[in-house]
């Protein structure tokens, strides 16, 4: 029972880390304007994401506008498309091949074979993790090492911006599930007794009087 406690707290952890990365995928936060002068009061912020910038006036009125070619965008947004998308779908492999191989489903027979079922399924999830570090860590850089250049014009230094701090969140999340759905795994794969107790019952079946049998089947 230990072992499938292990397992539904990691997949739990694991299905918020999957929702967070798709989240910070699509938010248009990656970088923000950032503010430099001792007057901050600007007319507008910029914001820059994978897939769209945004203008949002003083007002409150934000206009976006998706990029209209992908090979107009700089290397650093394509990887990260690529790497971020990519971690998204593995994450929904991994969903797949964790719920066949979890003690509570019977997708797959109970065994050693389940246990390693389970052990892939939280494997692809803390690959998921890392692989979704790669364009996080990789953009950040790129902000931070931009904003202390003194080459680069004061207008065009931006921030870390709150879709990069999710995705890190996100990622932590993943390969923390990924490790519990893995010790449950092997913790059911060494110890059967810590299992999740699954009892099938066969139906009770009339007797000849009409009354059902008493006889209990497990």
């Amino acid at each position: 029972m230990g072992s499938a406690a292990l397992e539904i707290l990691g997949l739990v952890l694991c299905l918020v880390g999957w929702v967070g990365l798709i989240l910070a995928c699509g938010l248009p936060m990656w970088q923000v304007t950032a503010f430099l002068d001792h007057n901050i009061v600007t007319a507008q912020t910029t914001w820059k994401g994978l897939w769209m910038s945004c203008v949002v006036q003083s007002t409150g009125h934000m206009q976006c506008k998706v990029y209209d070619s992908v090979l107009a965008l700089s290397t650093e947004v394509q990887a990260a498309r690529a790497l971020t998308v990519g971690a998204v779908l593995l994450a929904l492999v991994a969903l797949f091949v964790t719920l066949a191989g979890a003690q509570c489903t019977t997708c797959v027979a109970p065994g050693p074979g389940k246990a390693r079922v389970a052990l892939t399924g939280g494997a692809l999830y803390a690959l998921c993790g890392l692989l979704a570090l790669v364009p996080l860590c990789w953009f950040a850089n790129i902000v931070v090492r931009e904003f202390y250049d003194p080459t680069v014009p004061r207008s065009q230094k931006y921030e870390l911006g709150a879709a990069l701090y999710i995705g890190w969140a996100a990622s932590a999340l993943l390969m923390c599930g990924g490790g519990l759905v893995c010790c449950g795994a092997w913790v059911c794969a060494g110890r059967p007794d810590l299992s999740f107790p699954v009892k099938y019952s066969a139906p009770r079946r009339p007797t000849a009087s009409g009354d059902y049998d008493k006889k209990n089947y497990v």
